[in-house]
């Protein structure tokens, strides 16, 4: 399987960005899909998750009301819109495909794509 994410980049402070995944070589409609981030000296930690079907998400608590994760089945493609940026939300983001059992369980991940938000 392959993930590969776009539209990482230098927003100021309570800005937009929209990243895209596009996933490959496995069945996408059948896997959860989700976002991961890590920020500069601090651990790994989950941001988003969705169901294969796209009819339920879930979410980092600090992300709630202004991440919004969604897929597109017909593309394979899975996107993370980020409104009201701050700044601690600087990180690296990771795609991910797995399964969601009470929590999210990744098991493929992409490269990541590098979000940082300016004060």
């Amino acid at each position: 399987v392959q993930l590969q994410a776009f539209g990482g980049g230098l927003v100021q402070a309570g800005g937009t960005l929209r990243l895209s995944c596009a996933v490959s070589g496995r069945t996408f409609r059948s896997d959860a899909t989700g976002w991961f981030r890590r920020a500069p000296g601090k651990e790994r930690e989950f941001v988003a998750a969705i169901n294969p079907s796209g009819s339920a998400s879930y979410y980092k608590d600090s992300v709630k009301g202004r991440f919004t994760i969604s897929r597109d089945n017909a593309k394979d493609t899975v996107y993370l819109q980020m409104n009201n940026l701050k700044p601690e939300d600087t990180a690296i983001y990771f795609c991910t495909a797995g399964v969601y059992k009470g929590r999210y369980f990744p098991s493929s991940w992409g490269q990541g794509t590098l979000v940082t938000v300016s004060s």
